[in-house]
């Protein structure tokens, strides 16, 4: 599944080709992609016409700013793509279900072969509404995400988001103490932190020297500011990188292209091989039906 930093890739892609341009067409090959609307006419209406004006994210959510208050939100679920490409002409990749023509030419393209993801149009808060006077999410400080979640009502359960929402480690120390969680699971959660799940919280773990196993309310200060540390360096290398493609190469960013962050792994799915610290094999466990990938003489 495309996690943090492969969205926040996609978003920076987005942002250089779309930002401006103007929805002409929409067309909706498979109605489970945009299930949250009555109709696939519902949700081209609310998109046909408008221009998208920015491009957000938070957590795994890609958030198309229109020119009204409405929101195009993307999620890409399990194998979701999305692709741009300058002439319609380009043959259409199987399972390509929601095609978005504008105006000025060239489309964009979601594919989706397990059809986990979603898109729909959140139509945002109505002009007349105040805006919520909170400066925080879920207590967790300074958040610049506070405009985004109160535009888009739909995404207001997700926990704080790891790369925007800026804080101390001091607050992210009280934060793992008010939850008693494996810390795996608690990175994981994404009411929790938005946008880490499986591959970055093991790399995050292992970078931080702690066990997936290890209770969140029992870290030292030390261990929670190098948690702190750890997630956010981790996240920002993997975005420098462009994300990770694994074996299966499903993931791709909006050109197609491969993401080159899986060379740098150092556990994630590296089972029996040599751990890049110490030498000692790295382990794979199964822990809440997932695979866990850590090395038993770092991490502790």
């Amino acid at each position: 599944m495309p996690e943090l930093p492969e969205v926040e890739t996609l978003r920076q892609d987005l942002a250089k080709e779309v930002v401006g341009r103007k929805v002409k067409v929409v067309a909706v090959a498979n109605g489970r992609s945009v299930r949250r609307h009555p109709s696939a006419k519902h949700f081209r209406a609310l998109l046909e016409g408008r221009t998208i004006k920015s491009v957000g994210r938070l957590g795994k959510y890609l958030l198309l700013s229109l020119d009204n208050t409405a929101t195009l939100v993307v999620h890409l679920g399990m194998s979701g793509q999305l692709l741009r490409v300058k002439s319609a002409k380009e043959a259409k990749p199987k399972h390509t279900h929601v095609v978005i023509t504008f105006t000025q030419g060239g489309e964009l393209r979601y594919v989706d072969p397990r059809t986990f993801g979603e898109m729909f149009v959140s139509p945002g808060r109505p002009e007349n509404e105040k805006p919520a006077s909170s400066t925080s999410v879920n207590g967790a400080g300074p958040a610049s995400t506070v405009p985004i979640r109160q535009a888009v009502p739909e995404l207001a359960h997700l926990g704080f988001d790891p790369v925007e929402d800026v804080m101390s480690w001091e607050r992210f120390a009280l934060m793992l103490r008010a939850r008693r969680a494996g810390i795996k699971a608690l990175l994981m959660d994404q009411q929790f932190a938005a946008g880490i799940g499986n591959l970055y919280s093991d790399e995050i773990l292992f970078q931080a020297g702690l066990r997936y196993d290890r209770q969140s309310d029992g870290l030292s200060a030390t261990e929670a500011r190098r948690l702190y540390r750890a997630m956010v360096e981790t996240l920002a290398e993997a975005i420098k990188h462009r994300g990770s493609s694994l074996a299966d190469e499903q993931y791709r960013d909006l050109f197609g292209e491969v993401g080159d962050y899986q060379g740098q792994h150092q556990v994630y799915d590296r089972e029996g091989q040599p751990c890049r610290r110490c030498r000692n094999s790295i382990v794979r466990v199964k822990t809440g039906g997932r695979s866990t990938f850590y090395c038993e003489h770092c991490q502790v």
